[in-house]
């Protein structure tokens, strides 16, 4: 899409959807009419006719685009806002309305599963996130954390004692200021990233900014 087309349209690129359709029904009567004008004016009302449904067209699906990504981008807002605030049921439900799935949805459908602390099913979401936008950054450091955390987990099972050693009495491990963090994020945390990580998406502050206390 262009401004060639609102130019055959003879509308500004500001006019309303309402507006585009009205004139585009405007100019598409007038030159259906003409188009059965004899001679070389027959003819051009014919070429404006088709310029017209064109340039219509291009408009609207470029709109229609727009419209979809607005409304996703602010969806998207309200999974984000909902998992700080601990509302997972509430984001995942938001996540199940969206028709189109494209990878940002697969990250935020991650991090809602690792909220639950469904790790596995939060790494197969990141790794479709990544097969559909191989580039971006935040995924693939979400998905080296993730991994990095499977891996510790699997080593602290398979060796309990020494993870025993490593935490100390039991006592002084449930007196973590935020226990649900620890679980989810595995061995423990400072009190600075723990902090973090209670009030931040957990990839964006939990697995991305966290200071390695883990």
């Amino acid at each position: 899409m262009s401004r060639k087309d609102y130019d055959i349209l003879g509308i500004p690129e500001s006019a309303t959807d309402e507006e585009v359709t009205a004139r585009y029904e405007e100019l598409k009567k007038k030159y259906s009419e003409d188009r059965f004008l004899e001679g070389e004016a027959g003819n051009e009302a014919a070429r404006m006719l088709n310029r017209i449904e064109v340039a219509y067209n291009e408009i609207m699906t470029e709109r229609g685009e727009r419209h979809t990504a607005d409304d996703m981008g602010g969806s998207y807002a309200k999974v984000d806002a909902y998992i700080r605030e601990g509302k997972i049921n509430e984001a995942q439900a938001v996540l199940d309305e969206f028709n189109e799935r494209p990878a940002e949805w697969h990250y935020l459908q991650s991090a809602v599963f690792y909220k639950k602390n469904w790790v596995n099913e939060s790494k197969k979401q990141l790794e479709i996130a990544i097969q559909m936008d191989p580039d971006n950054a935040k995924y693939r450091t979400a998905y080296t954390k993730l991994k990095d955390k499977i891996a510790g987990d699997a080593r602290r099972a398979a060796n309990p004692d020494a993870q025993a050693q490593q935490n100390g009495a039991g006592a002084q491990q449930s007196q973590q200021p935020y226990p649900e963090e620890q679980q989810m994020g595995g061995g423990g945390l400072c009190e600075q990233c723990a902090t973090c990580c209670a009030c931040n998406l957990a990839f964006n502050c939990c697995m991305n900014a966290c200071c390695g206390c883990r």
